[in-house]
């Protein structure tokens, strides 16, 4: 069922995929059905991590070495042309390495200042207690980072139901994340770089009347099965006295890691030169530890989920993927589907390389269009590091398929009411 379901998404995908323009890195590669064949490759390395997600990060380490393989010989490209595109890749995956491993600190001071131990108190006993956690969790990511809303959702959950969370609230909780950075040029990385590349802060934010419809398909079944699934527990347990320091060194990280962003940015003028944000995240995490010590103990698991994260990244950054069809209603919906499997920021960059993209839409859509599949957005990876069980394909496509429906209801709403305003950055 799980093969079955993938592979007919990956051939889906492939066959679509236009081949008439130079790959990514090097001559235009081998086909195979009229797509690119590495294509075909790379949705069996999917495959095996759908089937074996146990041992997710070793199939993408073998993936990546498979796809660069592949890349220098049988397309043609060469190791050292391959060797020099990895290398150029070096800030990106730096930085979500980096940035995965801190927001895993960061979960561990959310959890341990007895915050989330208050809201089974604080939230309404019913399905709406869930809504109300996704909405948290949709309008956080808007104002911090979709990574970090998905981890503190998960966090809260876990504290709300138990043990009993359903994989179908976990991508729920994805979900909500991946909307609410939609229309927000600091709440996704795809958004942040459409700034740095020209485009308005105000160009983007239509997207959230896509995000928002979104939401409401999302929320109100995400919510009402989980309720089903598993009520929230923990409303006769006493309540705990907070640790606030903990919650003000939440504050100091997240903010030192927004600020040398913007700031880096500035002074760079967009060129990454370096992986700032992750480091200055860092940074603030080991200058505040002395004054509330972090459990480290947490990073050996989170490792494990990073790493297969930044393989399959750095696999989908050689694949022959830019060569995309003219800006349209059509190919921006195409490239959101794309997102579920491919990593989304290389997706983005070559769509504000051709320009003529509606950047509303299309940030919709590449940001949102991840959280499809576990794997196919930063934000899912970094939950199911905390929920292992989140890894299982085929329950997240079964039980999350309210996720689908609102990427369709939220893109199609918005293109009646907006229309497509298709335009180059600047």
């Amino acid at each position: 069922m799980r093969r079955g379901l993938l592979a007919a998404l990956i051939g889906a995908i492939a066959c679509a995929a236009p081949v008439s323009a130079a790959a990514a890195v090097g001559p235009t590669p081998y086909t195979f059905l009229g797509a690119p064949a590495v294509f075909f490759v790379f949705g069996l390395i999917l495959v095996s991590i759908a089937v074996w997600h146990r041992y997710a990060m070793a199939v993408s380490l073998v993936g990546l070495v498979l796809i660069a393989c592949y890349r220098a010989t049988i397309d043609g490209v060469g190791f050292i042309e391959v060797a020099r595109h990895l290398a150029g890749e070096w800030v990106t995956l730096a930085n979500l390495l980096l940035l995965l491993l801190g927001f895993e600190i960061l979960a561990n001071h959310f959890e341990r200042s007895k915050l989330p131990d208050r809201l089974p108190h604080l939230l309404p006993g019913d399905w709406t207690g869930g809504l109300l956690l996704l909405l948290a969790v949709f309008l956080t990511s808007g104002l911090l980072d979709n990574i970090a809303a998905a981890v503190l959702g998960g966090v809260v959950a876990r504290h709300l139901y138990g043990s009993r969370v359903s994989i179908g609230f976990l991508a729920a909780i994805v979900a909500s994340a991946n909307a609410g950075g939609a229309g927000s040029v600091i709440g996704d990385t795809t958004t942040t770089l459409m700034w740095l590349h020209g485009v308005s802060p105000l160009t983007v934010l239509p997207a959230y009347l896509a995000a928002g419809v979104a939401f409401l398909v999302l929320g109100l079944a995400g919510a009402l099965s989980q309720h089903r699934f598993q009520p929230i527990q923990g409303r006769e347990a006493p309540i705990l006295a907070m640790e606030p320091r903990r919650l003000a060194i939440m504050g100091f990280i997240l903010a030192s890691a927004v600020t040398a962003n913007i700031v880096a940015n500035a002074l760079s003028q967009g060129e990454e030169s370096a992986p700032w944000l992750g480091l200055a995240l860092w940074v603030a995490i080991l200058v505040s530890a002395p004054f509330a010590k972090p459990d480290w103990s947490v990073l050996g698991h989170a490792a494990k989920g990073a790493v297969f994260l930044v393989a399959l990244v750095a696999a989908a950054s050689v694949l022959p993927v830019e060569a995309l069809p003219e800006p349209s209603w059509g190919s921006t919906f195409a490239l959101g589907a794309l997102s579920s499997v491919f990593d989304n920021i290389p997706l983005t960059a070559m769509a504000l390389n051709q320009g003529g993209y509606d950047w509303a839409l299309l940030a919709f859509a590449v940001g949102y269009g991840g959280s499809m599949v576990w794997f196919g957005s930063s934000a899912g990876v970094a939950l199911t590091n905390l929920y292992p069980e989140g890894r299982a394909l085929g329950a997240w496509l079964r039980q999350g398929w309210f996720v689908p429906l609102g990427y369709v209801a939220g893109f199609f709403v918005t293109l009646l009411a907006l229309g497509w305003n298709g335009h180059a950055p600047g």
